[in-house]
């Protein structure tokens, strides 16, 4: 009888127990009567034949057996806590937290994600774009992807596409317009622009003007849009001419919603970087080596 195993459904009331020191206080934190905690002890105490809790008139605490016995309970509970913790965990699929702007999001990422659940489908993907998505932000994502210059990334980031855009609109567009006749026509349409600062950090339409020797001035028009996926979409809808980044509305050009209307313009210190967050993790290094490949095709 000796050797008994013990009924362990007493562990957690011991311990707490004899972490508060007081049934009535343990009772309180498990949802049981004082009664009902004192039961288990008592019957813990005829399982071992021993006392583990001198009651007096001012409460009870453990006896040298109890206190020992407590030991081992709370570093079970302790064990069994974590574990259970562990095993959730592995129930719940991992987050990872993609960072970038809404342009890389709408035209890269979202039609491209389904992929990623194909290698990894344990791991979901969510996916944080703003408009302010630049090399300084302070959000902090398991990934980033952001716009700029090879000078604005440390040693850790990726460079995905350099900077290259050209001229595009809608095929109505280009046809109304003659402008697979003359390119040079654009200088007198109406241009789409994307807001930015007084120093924007991508090519504008200016910076085109500039190289393909156009005169005119292609400033801010009717048309200044605050996202790159509304830009896109006015040129669609044959509202004039945006400038289009490769990497980005390449799918648009391949299926024809989009043509291109002029010659293109490129810088290879600048453009899309991929790096990882402050503290990478296996999945976000897949997420990583996963876009690069996309890529690079």
């Amino acid at each position: 009888m000796t050797d008994r195993s013990l009924d362990l459904g007493w562990v957690r009331v011991f311990d707490a127990v004899g972490r508060l020191g007081s049934l009535t206080a343990a009772g309180r934190e498990l949802g049981l009567s004082q009664p009902a905690v004192s039961y288990i002890v008592r019957a813990l105490e005829e399982q071992l034949g021993t006392v583990l809790l001198e009651r007096g008139h001012r409460g009870s605490r453990l006896s040298p057996a109890g206190e020992r016995l407590h030991r081992a309970a709370s570093a079970a509970v302790a064990d069994l806590d974590a574990a259970a913790r562990a095993v959730r965990r592995l129930r719940q699929r991992p987050a990872l937290r993609l960072f970038t702007d809404y342009g890389f999001a709408s035209f890269w990422m979202m039609p491209r994600v389904a992929r990623f659940r194909v290698v990894r489908p344990e791991t979901e993907v969510h996916i944080i774009a703003s408009a302010a998505a630049d090399p300084g932000s302070d959000e902090a994502g398991d990934v980033s992807v952001l716009f700029g210059m090879r000078t604005d990334f440390g040693a850790g980031a990726v460079q995905l596409f350099e900077e290259c855009v050209f001229p595009v609109c809608s095929p109505k567009f280009a046809a109304r317009h003659a402008l697979a006749d003359d390119p040079r026509r654009i200088a007198g349409l109406p241009l789409l622009h994307l807001q930015s600062t007084p120093h924007p950090r991508w090519f504008s339409w200016r910076d085109w003007f500039a190289a393909a020797g156009l005169d005119g001035d292609p400033g801010p028009g009717e048309l200044s849009l605050n996202t790159y996926g509304l830009v896109v979409q006015a040129a669609i809808a044959d509202q004039g001419i945006a400038l289009g980044w490769a990497g980005l509305i390449d799918g648009a050009i391949a299926d024809g919603t989009l043509v291109a209307v002029g010659p293109p313009l490129s810088r290879a210190e600048s453009g899309y970087w991929v790096r990882p967050g402050p503290e990478p993790s296996a999945a976000a290094q897949d997420l990583i080596d996963w876009i690069v490949r996309e890529v690079r095709g």
